[in-house]
């Protein structure tokens, strides 16, 4: 059952439990006495089970088929322990309607139902569901591809592609498939899969990538690998495997109700036999037992962790975080090693101009930044819109062009005033022999743009994904608090040298695809480290599933966010930080629950038991159901008292 099934079929359950449970508190003896009324007609206590039968199998239907899974698991948790009590609350009380000696455990029974229901209900709706990471790594692929047979074109579905076959890739379009270029020359767009932020040319006999966008050229491409065989489908297998081990981490309330799961068995079975020893009773025996078993499974077990989550889920979004894995959220604290993805998480993922640099007297910066600008006004590259972006925040008014074309590779040209100017690439420079100043050059991972005034080097505009102002401190912080940060990237070495070196990395990987930045993930983790990886786009996908904690850029692409177990709403690297500080404080207060929810069974175990019976002290239902709403009201008021300091 998918999760929005799951949510709506806890939601229906619950309100018809709850609505049943009134008339059941209603006719209950023990409300009764508490209330100080009576309520009792003809039938009444048949009524009363047949309520009951009604909510134990509808409401506690979900909890006896967990019983069924974890006893199958061997892995006996929360279901277990909520069916165990149910059960003995429902068949003792049955047996007392039909005669048995003894009182009614049915509006326990009730009240356990109800509570629990709204407990995994609330827990559903607080954490996002499940993730959608695969579907939305299939859309990256065309529904159709070009076929080329015998010269002609003809439309396909991408699941009809095999290898060998011949495909055309107009201008704009994804590519269908892997394959090799036979035909044409164009730059593609891999920044979807590898994280390059500039469109790599590609031309005959190199490689391309199914689901990479094609440029503004045709190519015609054969197919190496389809379907299964493909790139993009072994990611897909990378983070599906990923994603179905980390599903199997068992959260912290489950193993609580291991142990409670024990203790009630035990405690129950030695009750029974002890007190049918002693008294050669089997009605008070099995009284005293069902005391136990209910009072073992307080209220508040089931609200612990739910209540908490929905309040630091509530207040971690208004902090900027978004939590997707309550377990991972809750692991933030054991972070040691952390991996940031470098364009869009470390950097600002697209190309800003980092100086203007004018060449003579006769043309200023703001003069060699508005040429440029209205040179690229007609191109659609990267690095048009890096320098295009640059004039209008300077508030250039750009000039009027004419004759616009594209120098396949090398740049564009224009007419402006009926003079000729281009803006080229330093190949193009050495292909004319034109000499560059020296002293403008810059070592660094820098794209430059030469600017030309008929022919004549007039200026040129140098641009790079620019580093985050965050990063910098985010940098410093995690490492000041013993954390070891370090980067993976697609891009070249150069780059992310400079970019480790201007962060004070501890180390960095360079030039590493999907698979590769999986397998260093787990390279690390079968060294010891606790990792957490942060990222925004595909290429990450597979390392953010296999991280123990996978945070997505919330400005990222929506792949990253699917895998990704919390995600950065402000896409600040710094809000990592609030992850880790806020994360500590929401499992403190979960284990601080926890105590309250089960700590009394400490004394009240014994005292249902009637180990102190010899003294005339014995507990009775009532005061086990005072006690059990104590915890719960307690639980409550904790998890509203958790706070998070955002200075």
């Amino acid at each position: 059952m998918d999760h929005q099934k799951m949510l709506a079929d806890f939601k229906k359950r619950f309100i018809v439990s709850l609505v049943i449970s009134l008339p059941i508190l209603i006719l209950s003896p023990m409300i009764q006495s508490f209330l100080s009324y009576k309520l009792e007609f003809s039938g009444s206590n048949y009524l009363l089970f047949i309520l009951s039968t009604i909510i134990f199998f509808y409401g506690g239907w979900p909890f006896l088929t967990g019983l069924k899974d974890e006893l199958n698991n061997k892995n006996p948790g929360m279901m277990t322990l909520i069916a165990l009590a149910i059960s003995v609350a429902y068949f003792y009380s049955s047996a007392v309607v039909f005669g048995l000696e003894g009182r009614f455990f049915f509006w326990e029974l009730a009240t356990l139902i109800v509570i629990m229901l709204l407990g995994h209900w609330l827990e559903m709706k607080s954490v996002m569901g499940a993730s959608h990471a695969l579907e939305e790594l299939a859309k990256l692929m065309p529904d159709q591809a070009h076929k080329l047979v015998d010269g002609e074109v003809k439309e396909i579905k991408i699941k009809e592609l095999s290898k060998g076959d011949k495909v055309l890739i107009k201008p704009g379009e994804k590519i269908p498939a892997d394959g090799i270029i036979y035909e044409g020359n164009s730059y593609i767009d891999e920044s979807m899969l590898t994280g390059e932020a500039e469109p790599v040319e590609h031309s005959v006999d190199d490689e391309v990538i199914g689901g990479s966008v094609n440029g503004d050229s045709s190519i015609k491409i054969e197919i190496k690998k389809a379907g299964e065989d493909s790139y993009l489908s072994q990611v897909i297998n990378m983070v599906k495997d990923s994603q179905a081990a980390k599903s199997k981490t068992q959260n912290f309330a489950d193993r609580a109700a291991f142990w409670l799961t024990i203790i009630s068995i035990s405690a129950g079975v030695l009750t029974f036999i002890s007190w049918y020893l002693i008294s050669n009773d089997f009605a008070f025996a099995i009284e005293r037992m069902a005391t136990v078993m209910v009072i073992t499974c307080p209220h508040a077990l089931g609200l612990a962790i739910p209540l908490v989550v929905a309040v630091s889920t509530t207040m971690a979004a208004k902090n900027g975080l978004l939590i997707r894995n309550r377990t991972a959220f809750e692991n933030a604290r054991k972070i040691d090693t952390i991996l940031f993805d470098k364009t869009g998480t470390l950097t600002e993922g697209e190309f800003g101009v980092e100086a203007v640099v004018s060449f003579g007297e006769d043309y200023s910066k703001e003069d060699i930044l508005r040429h440029a600008a209205s040179l690229e006004q007609e191109s659609e590259h990267p690095i048009a819109r890096g320098i295009i972006k640059k004039a209008k925040s300077d508030e250039l008014d750009l000039l009027k062009v004419k004759d616009f074309a594209i120098m396949k590779g090398k740049g564009v040209k224009a007419k402006i005033s009926d003079t000729e100017f281009k803006a080229v690439s330093p190949g193009y420079l050495t292909e004319n022999e034109i000499e560059v100043p020296a002293d403008a050059l810059k070592e660094g991972p820098f794209t430059e743009v030469f600017i030309l005034k008929s022919g004549q080097l007039i200026g040129l505009v140098r641009l790079a994904d620019q580093i985050r102002e965050s990063s910098y401190q985010v940098v410093k912080k995690l490492k000041d608090k013993g954390i070891k940060v370090k980067m993976l990237t697609g891009d070249n070495q150069k780059t992310a040298q400079y970019v480790s070196n201007e962060l004070g990395l501890n180390d960095f990987f360079a030039e590493v695809l999907p698979d590769q930045k999986q397998k260093k993930v787990a390279e690390l983790q079968e060294n010891g480290a606790f990792v957490a990886m942060t990222g925004d786009g595909v290429n990450d996908a597979p390392a953010l599933a296999k991280a123990d904690i996978g945070i997505a850029i919330g400005s990222g692409t929506d792949v990253a966010a699917e895998t990704a177990d919390i995600i950065l709403v402000e896409s600040d690297p710094l809000d990592v930080l609030k992850l880790i500080e806020f994360g500590g404080l929401t499992f403190k207060k979960m284990v601080q629950n926890l105590f309250w929810a089960t700590g009394y069974n400490a004394f009240a175990i014994p005292l249902a038991a009637g180990v102190l019976a010899g003294f005339g002290i014995m507990i009775s239902p009532a005061i086990g159901a005072v006690l059990m709403s104590l915890s719960t009201v307690i639980v409550a008021v904790n998890a509203k008292l958790l706070k998070f300091n955002n200075n």
